[in-house]
């Protein structure tokens, strides 16, 4: 199963804040959306970075209240591993499990296209597993 198939499902929206903007509005949007990564964009098609729930905690952790009124290209992790549509979710899982992120951002010919979570991975991993044990029980019984 290929990454296409989750953007297919779940959507191409990707949640996107610009790099001027203060940490107040990030937690804001994230709060609101119920979602864990903010991607960073000045265009919202190009990637400056990905602002995330971790960022914020450790940016609390190191500067206090004052982290509230600072932009968000002041914490964002500027180094972002993406994927593309082609590429398998197996592969993604394992890029996830390796770098230890949550959030992959989906680049299509370096435009976002998507973003996909550990969820989506997992559910879709699941449903394709389903789907083979599904297949072998009925060749199985005939």
């Amino acid at each position: 199963m290929h990454v296409k198939s989750i953007l297919h499902s779940k959507g191409r929206m990707v949640a996107t804040i610009r790099p001027d903007a203060t940490i107040s509005e990030a937690i804001d949007i994230l709060k609101t959306r119920r979602i864990g990564v903010l991607v960073v964009s000045r265009d919202e098609k190009h990637i400056d970075g990905v602002v995330s729930e971790r960022d914020i905690i450790a940016g609390l952790a190191n500067q206090g209240a004052s982290l509230f009124d600072q932009q968000v290209e002041s914490i964002m992790t500027c180094e972002v591993h993406t994927c593309t549509p082609e590429d398998t979710v197996t592969g993604v899982m394992e890029l996830m499990t390796d770098r230890r992120i949550r959030h992959v951002p989906v680049l299509e010919n370096g435009i976002m296209a998507g973003i996909v979570s550990i969820g989506d991975a997992v559910k879709h991993r699941l449903q394709e597993l389903e789907a083979e044990a599904s297949h072998l029980r009925e060749y199985i019984s005939h």
